[in-house]
């Protein structure tokens, strides 16, 4: 029995695979950018969710630390938290570093000089963002360019005793291009609003954090 539904699911993909790419085939020469433009964009939402996770950014461990930052420094036990901001292995390990770099200076000078660090920080976290963007455009108009070159071909070749039928695929076949220009855009553009309402989530979440601890550093002194 597993052995015959590991046979069953090997003939699905297998038409599932000679469907496609038929389906690609049928298309002519515009599917070739077609296909170029969907391996960018599924790279580029791969890439934002792996530098987008939790732990890259505001891992939930340090935000814990960073809230009894105060805390420790009354119990004496900053060490071990300074050498884990100055390994910078997160967004907010490296603002948490520069931040204390400017401890005991007035609040306000330590909120600027995060401020100008996360600028940096920002553009990191946005990189990538550009690329679906152009994805996004890109693809329905190599769609509808492809389609638009098909029906030109078609209709280039009209006459009197023409077969509407055989006009009729033609024209199915011309709208591939724009089919596949919409599968593409539309996961990116679901992926484009994700990634940009999680940036500016952990951004809220950085801005909190990084305010609570300029407060703690402005208390130490610059000896500690």
């Amino acid at each position: 029995m597993i052995a015959h539904s590991a046979y069953l699911s090997t003939i699905n993909i297998k038409d599932a695979f000679n469907l496609s790419w038929d389906f690609l085939q049928k298309g002519g020469i515009f599917m070739i950018p077609l296909a170029l433009t969907s391996i960018v964009g599924l790279t580029a939402i791969l890439f934002k969710f792996l530098s987008l996770s939790r732990g890259r950014i505001i891992p939930d461990a340090l935000a814990v630390i960073v809230i009894n930052f105060e805390q420790h420094v009354i119990d004496g036990t900053i060490e071990p938290i300074l050498k884990e901001f100055q390994r910078g292995e997160s967004t907010l390990a490296r603002l948490c570093a520069v931040a204390f770099k400017y401890r005991g200076r007035p609040r306000s000078e330590i909120i600027h000089a995060v401020e100008t660090s996360s600028r940096e920080e920002s553009v990191q976290m946005h990189s990538g963002i550009g690329l679906l963007d152009t994805v996004i455009t890109i693809a329905p108009l190599l769609g509808l360019l492809g389609t638009a070159s098909g029906l030109v071909l078609i209709f280039k070749g009209l006459g009197d005793n023409s077969d509407h039928l055989a006009i009729a695929r033609g024209i199915a076949e011309a709208l591939r291009t724009t089919i596949f220009g919409l599968a593409i855009a539309v996961p990116c553009i679901v992926a484009h609003g994700h990634f940009t309402r999680r940036i500016e989530t952990l951004t809220m979440r950085l801005e909190t954090l990084l305010s609570h601890l300029a407060a703690a550093c402005e208390k130490i002194t610059p000896n500690t």
